[in-house]
């Protein structure tokens, strides 16, 4: 588990939406910035990602991850499996550490170094230092209430924020649709 940030993908109503917040700590102890944003809008906007990690990290992935895109003319799931295979096994990309989410209008991908592409089975993923309460809040929002993918992606990671000291109230939301 990565400390220093939390992610959160939500797909409901024909809508997907990835939150992140914006704390980024130093060690242990130190917040550095307050103000990051973790989520970007990739392959020409059709596609929304959101990182934990180290940042320089993540930036090299989400380079990878676009020469994969359009590679594959914008299919998610095979740029996906692409990166994955080529992060597990080349000896430079085997370093990095961080997890990526990456979602279309169809489809939303947790990818890690390990070779993992997990595609989640309710449309809720999180990663990063509160994943799992922003996961717990999101699931429960999604059942239960009748919050629109955005709002609910928005909240779960405040609920987050509220746990969890890695994780700030700076948040970050784009959509998909």
């Amino acid at each position: 588990m990565f400390q220093g940030t939390t992610i959160v993908a939500v797909r409901k109503g024909g809508k997907t939406a990835i939150a992140g917040d914006g704390q980024v700590t130093f060690g242990q102890n130190t917040v550095m910035k307050q103000t990051a944003n973790k989520i970007r809008r990739l392959y020409e906007g059709r596609i929304i990602s959101g990182f934990a990690g180290s940042v320089a990290d993540a930036f090299t992935l989400f380079t990878r991850f676009e020469e994969k895109l359009k590679q594959s003319g914008g299919n998610l799931t095979k740029a996906g499996v692409e990166l994955a295979r080529d992060w597990r096994s080349d000896k430079v990309l085997r370093k990095l550490e961080a997890l990526l989410i990456v979602a279309d209008r169809e489809k939303m991908l947790l990818i890690s170094g390990n070779g993992e592409l997990i595609e989640p089975d309710d449309g809720v993923t999180a990663i990063g230092s509160g994943g799992a309460y922003a996961l717990a809040a999101a699931r429960a929002l999604v059942r239960h209430t009748d919050m629109e993918a955005e709002e609910i992606a928005r909240q779960a990671l405040s609920i987050a924020a509220d746990i969890c000291i890695y994780t700030n109230h700076h948040i970050t939301v784009e959509t998909i649709a």
